[in-house]
């Protein structure tokens, strides 16, 4: 039984591509955002390999300046600072408020659960304009402790007083829903554009094209 529905944000509801135009006037190209958000998920990966824990805010400031100095550009701190602070202001993927919507009128819980610390969390639902559609928003950053590694996921599950197995992640990350589901919960991949599962590990069984593909085949599963 499912009972908790947890969202990631970044890329998986919110469209990261409006940042696109910063990075063409930064470092000349539009195609290296996605380059950032990769060294950005690479520095807090290893951080928790390692133990040293950093930010989701603090990593991405990091590595648009490391992606600056790979391609011999001159980002300065505050140049960087001003794109991080975009992330606040993302507009959400155009069929999102439409799925979540629908997905309100059944009984699952929803919970954005993000690896964004808290207040930018908040900003970004709010001004996409779809906080209203979770009953909650939990940011890995409450447990110093980011997705995949189990605490975020845990965390949900705990607010809502439910059992792993009766927590499902959304996501279109393959390592957010791997993540999930080695913590015992279930998960659902969005596979948008450039978003594919891994051939290997923990695959989930849900897979849509778009969150309203996903929703619909979570209602038809779970919401029972």
């Amino acid at each position: 039984m499912t009972r908790v529905i947890a969202f990631d944000v970044n890329e998986s509801l919110l469209d990261l591509s409006a940042l696109d135009d910063a990075f063409e006037a930064l470092l000349g190209s539009a195609a290296l955002r996605e380059q950032w958000f990769r060294q950005m998920l690479q520095i807090t990966f290893v951080g928790g390999l390692t133990g040293d824990y950093v930010d989701y805010s603090t990593a991405q400031h990091a590595a648009l300046l490391m992606l600056a100095e790979r391609h011999g550009r001159t980002v300065s701190p505050d140049d960087a600072a001003g794109v991080v602070e975009r992330m606040s202001t993302l507009p959400a993927h155009p069929e999102v408020a439409g799925a979540l919507q629908r997905l309100r009128t059944t009984s699952l819980k929803t919970v954005a659960l993000t690896n964004s610390v808290g207040p930018v969390a908040e900003a970004q639902l709010t001004n996409s304009g779809i906080r209203d559609y979770f009953d909650t928003v939990i940011s890995a950053d409450s447990v110093k402790r980011l997705k995949p590694l189990p605490d975020p996921y845990q965390a949900a599950a705990k607010a809502f007083g439910v059992d792993m197995a009766e927590v499902r992640l959304v996501a279109a990350h393959w390592w957010d829903t791997w993540g999930a589901l080695a913590a015992g919960c279930k998960a659902a991949f969005i596979a948008r554009s450039g978003m594919v599962l891994s051939p290997v590990g923990r695959r989930p069984d849900i897979v849509g094209a778009d969150l309203a593909e996903v929703v619909d085949q979570i209602i038809a599963i779970d919401a029972v």
